[in-house]
Parts: C-alpha cells; structure tokens; sequence
C-alpha cells in the first residue's frame, strides 16, 4: 500500500470528526433509554433524518412528521428545536489526524457530509478546524446525498479530484461500498486509532 501516492483525503464529518448523536437529547427528554430506541426506531427515524440530509426543509419535515406522530408533537419538535444538544463536540483524536495531514502539507483536504443545510451552519460555527477542509460538499445545499454516486462524482469534479490517488473515510459502510463500486479507495471507519493505524500503513501518515 506504501507503493501508492495519495494526493486527496476525503472525511466523513458525522461519527469520524463530529459526535453528533440523538440519545444525547433524548435520553433527556423521555424517562428510559427504552423510551428513546423505540421513539428514534419509530418515530425519528434516521430514514426521516436522511430526507432533510438531502434538501428537505426542517419545517416540512417536522410538520409531516407531527401529522403521522401526533401525540409524540412536542418531542418531534424538539429533534431540530433542539438540535444542537445532540452535539457530543469533536472526536478530539481524529481531529488531531485531520491536523497532522493539514500540517503535512502533502494532500488536499475534503469533506463529504450527510448534513442539514439549515443546521450545518452551526457546525461551522462551533468547529474552527472545519476551515481545514479545500472544500466542504453537504448533501442538503446539493440535494444529493451518499450512498448515490452523484454526490460523489459532484465533489470529484468541483475540485478536480483524481479518484486515483484519493481516500475516502466513512463510518457508515454502505457509504463506504458506495466509493468502492466507483473506484475509489476507502478506510471504513471505525475508531481514531484504527484509522490513524491505517494511515501509517499506507504511509499517508509518517
């Protein structure tokens, strides 16, 4: 893996960068973790969380949702009323990985994310080191979202990326099979040491 000259690293944010989780909320809000698993298995789905990912607004789906979820209004409400307490904060290891590769000097930086256009805003306002990034793609400015290739594609072009020479890191595997099926090489994330192990292996860290 040595042999091979990576130019571009591309980061998942949530769950690789970013501790952003609903329990942190909810376990607040009902009285059981069991209260919360079945409100966000049945309700707060994440399936109904990925369509405001990919462009639809808050308001829409929030008030779809109270019109199927009546007697849980006030807690739906509170998934975007709330939102920023389901910041967890950075995943300080992986940020340190992300700083190593800035200061390196040797790669191009990017981020791909699943993410809100109306709450990302606030990521970048509690996260400096997202500056870092030579570009930043978010499926709800896009209204595309991973796993589908055109996300991918649209940050390949933008920033003339070579899929060649580029990594891409996600937590979740189906976005990470996803690159795969495209060509691109993938670390599926799973913890900062395993990833900063990975990247010594492959020699993009020294």
């Amino acid at each position: 893996m040595k042999d091979r000259t990576y130019q571009s690293i591309i980061f998942d944010l949530g769950a690789v960068l970013v501790d952003w989780n609903p329990r942190y909320l909810y376990n607040k809000v009902f009285a059981t973790p069991e209260e919360t698993e079945h409100f966000l298995e049945h309700v707060c789905t994440s399936d109904w969380n990925e369509e405001q990912d990919a462009g639809r607004s808050l308001a829409e789906g929030t008030e779809l949702l109270v019109q199927q979820h009546p007697a849980f209004e006030a807690q739906i409400r509170a998934f975007y009323g709330r939102w920023k307490e389901m910041l967890g904060g950075p995943i300080a290891a992986t940020v340190t990985l992300l700083e190593q590769l800035k200061a390196s000097g040797k790669y191009k930086l990017y981020a791909l994310t699943n993410w809100s256009n109306e709450t990302f805003p606030i990521a970048l306002m509690e996260y400096d080191w997202l500056q870092w990034f030579d570009g930043i793609v978010v499926s709800g400015k896009e209204k595309l979202r991973k796993p589908y290739p055109d996300f991918y594609q649209l940050l390949l072009d933008r920033y003339a990326i070579d899929k060649d020479s580029t990594i891409f890191i996600d937590d979740n595997i189906r976005n990470v099979k996803a690159a795969e099926e495209m060509g691109i090489e993938t670390i599926h994330f799973q913890t900062s040491a395993q990833l900063e192990e990975e990247l010594l292996q492959r020699g993009i860290l020294n």
